[in-house]
């Protein structure tokens, strides 16, 4: 039996309840043959901007011809539920809420769209509050089962899909005015900032830098490692994504040392003294 296209799905479902299991089960059923890739259900719950950051990221290790199936749908039931092409073939399926237009924007841009709402794709009766069981989910598996994209509902002028950009920090020399992208299970922050944007800042070879944020502050090293930096000292590390990670030595928690920072907080990095 020939194997179907991979299919890559990300959500902020965590695993506490049935979610993700069902959307499984429905699309196995669809498209037997293709194997599911979970590339995280961890998305701070709602968090549109952060798995935008997160599928976007990701692209470069995912197979060409995978789907891709992004489900973090705060208003579910209200925003469109769609699935694109891109300027390079690749198939995102997702709620029309912002989510998917970074990753699109990283693959060249929107080709084609349409909006999934065709009888013979979508299951009914249609719950209001899990279209991700119901719409999205046998949308992504139609797709990798071989279903043409222009069968699962009418095309979309690709100029009225929701757009979201990632923030810009704010560079200037020996100071960078940057926040929050995500925290993980370990109290790291990631900041919106890269590598050389320290550079350009003139803060790429200062013996430490000063983070702060409005409730709290640390006087960090740059390191390579986690290792590099001892119980309770600070430190800032490039992740592997290619941010900016403001870290401490266990059991040390640099969110709560920022005085409980989350997403989208200001912080400010300058050279400490």
């Amino acid at each position: 039996m020939e194997t179907g296209r991979t299919i890559v799905f990300l959500s902020d479902f965590g695993y506490r309840n049935e979610w993700v299991g069902i959307c499984h089960a429905v699309m196995n059923r669809i498209a037997p043959t293709s194997p599911i890739v979970d590339l995280s259900h961890g998305v701070p719950a709602l968090d549109v901007r952060g798995g935008a950051v997160l599928l976007s990221d990701s692209l470069p290790y995912l197979a060409a011809d995978a789907i891709l199936l992004a489900i973090v749908d705060p208003s579910v039931g209200r925003d469109r539920d769609v699935a694109l092409e891109t300027a390079d073939g690749r198939l995102i399926v997702g709620p029309d809420n912002g989510l998917l237009a970074p990753a699109a924007a990283t693959l060249g841009g929107i080709a084609r769209a349409v909006e999934v709402t065709s009888p013979d794709v979508v299951l009914t009766p249609i719950s209001p509050s899990f279209h991700a069981r119901d719409v999205l989910a046998p949308a992504a598996a139609q797709l990798a089962a071989g279903r043409a994209l222009d069968t699962l509902g009418p095309p979309i002028d690709p100029g009225t899909l929701a757009e979201l950009t990632i923030p810009e920090p704010t560079v200037e020399r020996g100071k960078i005015e940057c926040e929050v992208l995500d925290l993980n299970r370990f109290g790291n922050v990631l900041l919106n900032v890269r590598d050389w944007q320290l550079q350009e800042a003139g803060l790429d070879g200062a013996e430490a830098i000063q983070v702060d944020s409005t409730s709290g502050a640390g006087r960090a090293q740059r390191v390579s490692t986690y290792s590099d930096v001892a119980a309770g000292d600070w430190g800032l590390i490039v992740d592997p994504r290619g941010w900016l990670l403001v870290i401490r030595g266990n059991p040390a928690n640099a969110a709560e040392g920022l005085g409980s920072v989350g997403p989208g907080d200001p912080i400010w990095l300058t050279v400490a003294h």
